[in-house]
């Protein structure tokens, strides 16, 4: 660092993360130790609502003193004029490179290597996640140094915030001029928390001096977590019976997909479900086309998709299981002593209502008059209900135990027909084109959700499949595929229709 130059940080980081925590240790730890010291943040939206940059700059008191005058610091960071870029998760770390943040002749960029999945991914038609290992990439290549490690799960090991992890990794990397003992007075000088988040400084400050620039196989461990090698050995003899035709009946590479859908579908309904979802895989394998596996991989990942489409039972169900009380309670790091109120915002539409209803009385109350009426402007408005209340926790389990009555909705036998003409497409182009069968089993991928958008995904999922069936057996893989990319590119279908029009399929 040029020691006529004030030494530059920008901290990027969500909301709750201790941001501000992590600015203010740095403020006081260059006061007390002969540095003029500033921070100022900038709150946006840019991915999650509330990632913040704060930026820091320090500046010697005996430079300044030698120069006589004080000196004038920067209020934000600007691109390319960074010594130490710290970010609380891994996409944050790519926005930092993606703005100029990181240089290659310059910059230590420290970053923890969890995600959060930003509101962008989320909101994707499709699989929106941003491949993990291309932004460990690009901030690698980007930086001079490039330290990184899961600092939340340092900080959960350690009973503390991400902030303190932080910290300790940023005196470990040894790039600003204090001694350790100086950053955990700083720590000591906050009065809060003090025990935990010295160990968690303590031990990402050894980690850091440990293993330098990181190691790439640690830093992606867990973000993209694959399927299990090994079969499960349940104890249920019909889930083992189960789990044992899988692997009596069905090739080595997709029994893993096949054992998670099996899986997923026992939980979502009953080892019944389960036993249709493998006879309808064993007619797709009993097909015996070239590249089998493939196809047979595609529809077993997408099959079990959606015959667990997500109707209100399963989103009651999902809302009110004691893993998600107790994922609340880690993430908002809820102390035993501490009291947790969850609120569920929910706006039931009449169709859901319906849908959720035995098929007699659904279909009954869909067609009535003033039974409908009453129940529309009931259900205008959203309501709000405490799950953490036994009353709101008891309206949900009600409505979750609609599950057992599922088969019997209209909603069940809607997707239950769209299931089948779906397979039938994929045997029938299987015959004649494989390529094109593999390339229709993806276009499940347009079904996804719940209300509005369950309902635009099927829409376009219904232009595709009729653009196909215009085109018959015929149609390029490739084409489909592009019209499939347009479809998940606009949810509202407006990309699809222009590349219809553009192959005349419209």
């Amino acid at each position: 660092m040029n020691a006529a130059q004030p030494i530059k940080i920008a901290i990027l980081a969500m909301g709750g993360e201790g941001g501000g925590v992590l600015a203010d240790w740095i403020v006081d730890l260059g006061e007390h130790n002969g540095y003029f010291a500033q921070t100022t943040s900038v709150p946006g939206v840019a991915q999650r609502t509330g990632a913040t940059i704060y930026y820091v700059e320090l500046f010697a008191r005996a430079r300044a003193e030698a120069d006589g005058g004080r000196p004038v610091l920067a209020l934000m960071p600007l691109p390319g004029d960074v010594d130490v870029v710290l970010c609380s998760e891994l996409m944050e770390a790519g926005r930092a490179v993606q703005r100029g943040l990181v240089t290659s002749d310059r910059t230590t960029l420290l970053a923890s290597t969890h995600r959060v999945y930003s509101i962008a991914e989320k909101a994707a038609m499709g699989d929106g996640r941003v491949d993990s290992e291309q932004l460990l990439a690009h901030a690698r290549r980007a930086a001079k140094r490039f330290i990184r490690f899961d600092m939340a799960r340092a900080a959960e090991e350690a009973g503390s915030v991400i902030s303190a992890v932080m910290f300790g990794a940023l005196a470990g990397s040894g790039v600003l001029p204090f001694g350790r003992a100086q950053f955990e007075a700083t720590v000591e000088r906050g009065g809060v928390g003090v025990k935990p988040s010295l160990r968690a400084f303590g031990q990402a400050f050894e980690r850091a001096q440990r293993d330098g620039d990181g190691a790439d196989a640690d830093a992606v461990a867990g973000l993209q977590p694959g399927l299990a090698a090994e079969a499960p050995k349940p104890a249920h003899p019909g889930v083992r019976a189960l789990v044992e035709r899988v692997q009596r009946e069905f090739p080595a590479e997709p029994r893993g997909l096949m054992l998670e859908g099996v899986r997923r579908l026992i939980d979502y309904q009953d080892p019944a479900y389960a036993g249709v979802y493998l006879d309808r895989l064993a007619a797709v394998a009993a097909l015996g086309v070239e590249d089998g596996q493939r196809l047979l991989c595609a529809t077993a990942r997408h099959l079990a998709l959606w015959m667990a489409y997500e109707d209100t039972a399963r989103v009651a169900d999902l809302k009110t299981r004691g893993t998600r009380f107790e994922r609340v309670r880690g993430e908002a790091g809820v102390q035993d002593d501490q009291l947790v109120a969850i609120s569920e915002y929910m706006h039931p539409r009449l169709q859901e209502i319906c849908e959720t209803l035995p098929g007699g009385v659904g279909r009954w109350l869909m067609d009535s008059g003033a039974p409908r009426r009453l129940v529309e402007r009931m259900t205008r408005k959203g309501r709000v209900v405490k799950t953490s209340t036994v009353r709101g926790y008891m309206l949900l389990r009600c409505v979750a135990a609609a599950r057992r009555w599922r088969r019997s909705t209209t909603r069940f036998a809607q997707e239950n027909a769209r299931i089948e003409d779906w397979l039938a497409r994929i045997a029938q182009a299987a015959g004649t084109n494989p390529a094109l069968a593999l390339e229709i089993a993806q276009c499940q991928r347009l079904v996804k959700g719940y209300s509005d958008t369950h309902e635009r995904g099927v829409l376009n999922y219904e232009l595709l499949m009729a653009a196909a069936l215009r085109a018959g057996p015929s149609l390029a893989p490739a084409t489909l595929r592009e019209l499939r990319d347009a479809a998940l590119a606009d949810e509202h279908g407006h990309q699809l229709r222009a590349k219809l029009a553009q192959y005349a399929l419209d």
